[in-house]
């Protein structure tokens, strides 16, 4: 019945569990759209045929509903809405909400190409390589306009935004090759904007990350970790250290747990932080790469917005080096609060 109406509604296969509830909804919503609109037809045309005017004198008659027709015809289309509603948006927040330890890959968008980069290495061109059966979360941004990444096997659509990140993830459930589009218009290249997404078994796109790395320079920061986790990470947070201090990170963000002009780093990853809005936000991956790209959108309560913005200043994996340095500045005493506010601000005035 799933593949019947799939093919009847020319919809593109689904290669992910997401996939299939977003169909089942759009299934749901289409046959009850398709009834009543069947109803609404046939109706008109016993009203047509029973109501009609027999001659020039007749009178068309003042028909007076009832309050049971009234509450019918407001409550019934309403109660739809309102269950579709209650399907559809448990599926959006699902969408908005990574499992932990999904895998990342930051997404570029560029006139005319998607550029994807794992952190540690290695990255690529218009093909995106990911393991079957792992959650995969995207941490998508654009380098000049707006462009909008599409896989429709896996019912998956994100804007890619100048300036600031945008996530979503998806589980692809079986091995494929599936077509990646621009599904925003974006110039006179918008229809070549295409890339390829390839799901590979688990244990082949292990082996197939090992023998990019393989293939790295060899680095400070990347000899030898193929094969070595462990090393690979400790060798990704001395790389994310060398990146903040570098790009002068370590003026304003302690990593000691002092106070400074911004918040320390220090037990900083997975720690709610209250904005100037007054919303509470978690300091997880996709919040600290927002704030190195875009430190304006969501302010920590308490201080000032004198974060300048590293859009363009930083690759995708030098900012996933970062973010894992910021992990790995956890300690046994996790603090519970939120930041506190600048150390100058404790300090009496003359």
């Amino acid at each position: 019945m799933n593949d019947l109406m799939r093919r009847m509604l020319f919809l593109p296969e689904q290669a992910s569990d997401y996939a299939r509830r977003v169909d089942h909804l759009h299934y749901f919503v289409i046959i009850t759209t398709m009834i009543a609109a069947t109803g609404v037809f046939l109706t008109a045309l016993i009203f047509f045929v029973k109501y009609r005017r027999r001659s020039d004198t007749d009178r068309t008659p003042h028909i007076a509903p009832r309050l049971i027709h009234e509450v019918l015809f407001i409550a019934v289309p309403l109660g739809f809405f309102l269950l579709w509603f209650a399907i559809g948006f448990p599926q959006y927040v699902d969408l908005q909400r990574p499992p932990q330890g999904a895998m990342d890959v930051y997404v570029q968008g560029k006139k005319w190409m998607w550029k994807f980069a794992y952190p540690g290495g290695p990255s690529s061109l218009d093909s995106l390589r990911i393991p079957v059966g792992r959650p995969v979360r995207l941490l998508i941004t654009s380098r000049d306009v707006i462009h909008s990444f599409y896989v429709p096997a896996m019912r998956v659509k994100q804007d890619a935004l100048p300036g600031r990140y945008t996530q979503t993830w998806f589980t692809a459930e079986r091995p494929g090759r599936y077509e990646i589009f621009c599904a925003e218009y974006c110039g006179m290249g918008h229809s070549s904007m295409l890339g390829e997404l390839i799901a590979m078994p688990a244990a082949e796109f292990d082996d197939w990350l090992q023998q990019q790395r393989r293939g790295l320079p060899l680095t400070a920061d990347s000899a030898p970790v193929a094969g070595d986790p462990v090393r690979a990470r400790s060798n990704l947070i001395a790389q994310g250290q060398r990146v903040a201090a570098d790009q002068g990170c370590l003026k304003c963000h302690t990593v000691d747990g002092t106070r400074h002009i911004g918040p320390t780093w220090t037990d900083l990853y997975g720690r709610p932080e209250k904005l100037t809005t007054g919303k509470t936000v978690v300091a997880d991956e996709g919040y600290l790469t927002k704030s190195m790209m875009d430190p304006a959108a969501d302010i920590v309560a308490g201080y000032q917005n004198v974060m300048p913005t590293f859009q363009g200043k930083m690759s995708p994996p030098e900012i996933a080096a970062i973010v894992e340095y910021i992990k790995s500045l956890s300690t046994a005493a996790v603090r519970s609060g939120p930041s506190e506010g600048p150390a100058y601000e404790s300090i009496p005035r003359k």
